[in-house]
C-alpha cells in the first residue's frame, strides 16, 4: 500500500477543518490538503499563531484557500461556538481531522473539569465529531480522521473507568497514553455506528510515528536533552513526513472506514505510511462501547444519524 501526496486525487470544492493546524502536523496536514485544491480551516485557539501559519502555508502554496476560526478543545462552550459559527458559513463538510493534542502536562483540569490531557485530546474532539457530523455528505470521500499514538500501547493499557479524571494517583505519561487509546477506540466505535447506519461516511484513525514536535512543550529540559541525544537521531522522522499517515487516511480513495495508519518503520517510529498495529484491548468493543456511552454522558451531547 503505496502513498505519495502527489498522487492523491486533487479536491476541489472540498472542505475540510484541521484542528490544531497552526503547528507540526496540524500545520503539515493543512499545508498538504491546501496543495490538493481543498478549503481548510485552520481551528486553532490562538488567532495570531493561526494568523502567522496561515500566511506561511499561502508562501507554500500560492493557490490556498484558507479560513481561521477559533476553537479551545478543552473548553465545551468553545466547541459548541464553533461549531455553530461553521453552520453559519458552511453548508458542507467533506474532512474533519482530529490532530490538535497535548503530551505530558502537569497535572490540571479543562474548564468543564476533566484531566487536561483526556479533556483536549479525547473528550474535546468528541463532542467536536458528534456536532459536526450531520454535515458531511453520505459519501466515501467523506472521512473523520482521528490522531492516535503508538503511545496507546503503553501505560495500564486500558481506560481506566474508575478513575478518567486521575484524581487518585496523576501519572502524565498513563494518561496522554489512555487518552490516545480513548481517541483509537473512538475512531473504531464511531465507524461501527456508521456502517450500523447504513452511512458511507468513513472514520479512520492515524499515528504519526516519532518527530520533534510542540506536543513536547511540557518535557523538561533535561528531558529533552535525553530524548535528543538518545532516540531522535535514530527513532525519529521529519514532521512532514509525520504527517503522511494522517494525509493517508485523508486522501488515499482506497482507505476503509476503521484502518489505522501510520509508518512503517522501525517500531512504527518512522517511515512510510501504511497499515498500523494496535493493542488487543484497542480493539475490545465492549470497552469502545462503554466508552462512547461515558463520553455522551459527560459532554452532553449525543449521536445523530
Amino acid at each position: 500500500m503505496n502513498f505519495h501526496l502527489d498522487n492523491a486525487p486533487m479536491q476541489h470544492g472540498k472542505v475540510a477543518i484541521v484542528t490544531g493546524a497552526n503547528t507540526g502536523l496540524g500545520y503539515e496536514t493543512a499545508l498538504g490538503l491546501a496543495q490538493k485544491g481543498m478549503k481548510v480551516i485552520l481551528a486553532c485557539r490562538s488567532q495570531a499563531r493561526a494568523e502567522d501559519a496561515k500566511t506561511a502555508i499561502e508562501s507554500a502554496a500560492p493557490a490556498a484557500d484558507l479560513d481561521i476560526m477559533l476553537l479551545d478543545l478543552g473548553d465545551f462552550s468553545s466547541v459548541r461556538r464553533f461549531t455553530e459559527n461553521f453552520k453559519e458559513k458552511y453548508t458542507e463538510l467533506n474532512l474533519l481531522i482530529n490532530n490538535a493534542g497535548i503530551m505530558w502536562p502537569p497535572y490540571s483540569k479543562t474548564v468543564d473539569g476533566f484531566e487536561s490531557q483526556m479533556g483536549v485530546n479525547y473528550f474535546g474532539h468528541f463532542l467536536l465529531t458528534v456536532l459536526l457530523i450531520d454535515l458531511m455528505p453520505d459519501r466515501t470521500d467523506s472521512r473523520v480522521v482521528t490522531l492516535s499514538s503508538g503511545a496507546h500501547k503503553l501505560g495500564k493499557g486500558k481506560i481506566n473507568f474508575e478513575d478518567l479524571n486521575w484524581e487518585k494517583r496523576y501519572s502524565k505519561i498513563d494518561a496522554y497514553a489512555q487518552s490516545k487509546l480513548a481517541c483509537l477506540m473512538f475512531a473504531e466505535e464511531l465507524n461501527r455506528k456508521l456502517r450500523h447506519a447504513g452511512k458511507k461516511i468513513l472514520s479512520i484513525s492515524a499515528h504519526p510515528g516519532v518527530s520533534e514536535t510542540e506536543l513536547g512543550r511540557y518535557l523538561s529540559k533535561f528531558e529533552e536533552l535525553i530524548i535528543r541525544v538518545t532516540i531522535s537521531p535514530f527513532l525519529t522522522h521529519s514532521v512532514e513526513q509525520a504527517a503522511l499517515p494522517t494525509l493517508m487516511a485523508a486522501l488515499d480513495p482506497d482507505v476503509k472506514g476503521g484502518e489505522y495508519f501510520g509508518p512503517q518503520g522501525l517500531l512504527e517510529m518512522i517511515g512510510q505510511p501504511g497499515r498500523a498495529t494496535q493493542s488487543k484491548y484497542s480493539q475490545n468493543q465492549q470497552a469502545a462501547k462503554q466508552l462512547w456511552d461515558i463520553s455522551e454522558k459527560l459532554t452532553v451531547c449525543e449521536l445523530s444519524l
